[in-house]
């Protein structure tokens, strides 16, 4: 025979239930300072080239957001590049994406549409500029490069911006002394091993997969960026301040480097977005960007660098409000 439950059961019954819901009130707004609501909707990510540092890592970065992000769906759009990247944010077409320090510059100098909307949220890993050749070639300094058919990037990417920099820096008309070929890292290994480039630029995180898949199917070396160029590059101030010097380890591509080093330059990725963007979700973004550190820097090394105690430097953008909270929530 079932007994109904007393009125004493009844009572620690609905003592446990307010419990309860006083916890899970306690713990949403932990998790969401000042009561926030948790981020919802849809957010567009403009990456990069395919098989570049961009596209890998935003595809494992998508994996991280959707986790913390349940309410959230996301889009990745692959892209030229750091010129076209900073377009899109600054136009509404996307909401997040990466760019170089110097093509933030670049676009904020220029009074591009947009521009006063930027906003930085962390700064990510440097990339590091590559002039990769044949290892029989006879080039070897960006001056040699007259008169050759040089990949020198698609128009809307980082990669553009700098090679013409480096060139002009080099004595080197960047459309007049070479053959310009607009290609990206998807293309240029093929075409340099087909024998239709001489040489190719890249400017990307250490390794890049598409350079070390190179260097494992065809003899290929590194081609050095002395100091004297890159003190030429930087003379010229404005955005090219944002360029240091900087070393490619010997062990980053084993086979094109065997055990040596090659002097290059580098300069600083930002993950940015719009003022625009809401402050919960840039805050969660932020969130998902230094906890996933260490587990997408597994898959793609340039993202173990991502260091929270320089993330904050967005320098030339202010610091996003959303990506200010969670660094005051994570301050010591």
């Amino acid at each position: 025979m079932l007994h109904a439950p007393s009125r004493f059961g009844r009572h620690r019954t609905l003592q446990a239930g307010a419990v309860l819901a006083v916890v899970l009130g306690l713990l949403a707004w932990w998790l969401l300072p000042l009561g926030e609501r948790a981020p919802s909707g849809s957010l567009t990510f403009s990456t990069g080239v395919p098989s570049g540092v961009y596209q890998r890592y935003g595809e494992r970065l998508e994996g991280a957001l959707a986790k913390d992000m349940p309410e959230v769906s996301i889009k990745l759009l692959t892209s030229e590049g750091s010129q076209q990247n900073l377009a899109r944010v600054a136009t509404g077409e996307a909401d997040f994406t990466i760019a170089t320090t110097d093509a933030v510059a670049t676009y904020v100098r220029d009074g591009r549409p947009g521009a006063h909307l930027l906003r930085g949220c962390v700064r990510l890993y440097d990339d590091y500029v590559q002039l990769v050749v044949p290892r029989d070639s006879d080039i070897g300094s960006v001056a040699d490069l007259r008169g050759k058919r040089v990949g020198v990037g698609q128009e809307g990417s980082g990669v553009r911006l700098v090679a013409d920099r480096l060139l002009n820096a080099a004595g080197v008309h960047p459309t007049q002394d070479v053959t310009a070929v607009p290609a990206g890292i998807d293309t240029m290994p093929d075409r340099l091993v087909s024998g239709h480039l001489d040489a190719f630029f890249w400017s990307g995180g250490l390794p890049t997969g598409a350079v070390q898949e190179l260097s494992q199917r065809f003899a290929i070396k590194l081609v050095p960026l002395d100091e004297d160029l890159i003190k030429e590059l930087q003379s010229n101030g404005g955005s090219a301040r944002y360029y240091r010097s900087a070393t490619i380890p010997a062990d980053a591509y084993r086979f094109a480097q065997r055990g040596t080093s090659v002097p290059t330059v580098a300069v600083a990725n930002l993950l940015i977005t719009t003022d625009r963007t809401d402050p919960a979700m840039t805050e969660a973004f932020t969130r998902t960007v230094i906890n996933s550190r260490d587990r997408i820097g597994r898959e793609v090394h340039a993202a173990q660098l991502v260091d929270l105690r320089t993330a904050i430097y967005t320098d030339p953008l202010a610091v996003h409000e959303g990506a200010k909270r969670y660094y005051r929530s994570v301050k010591p």
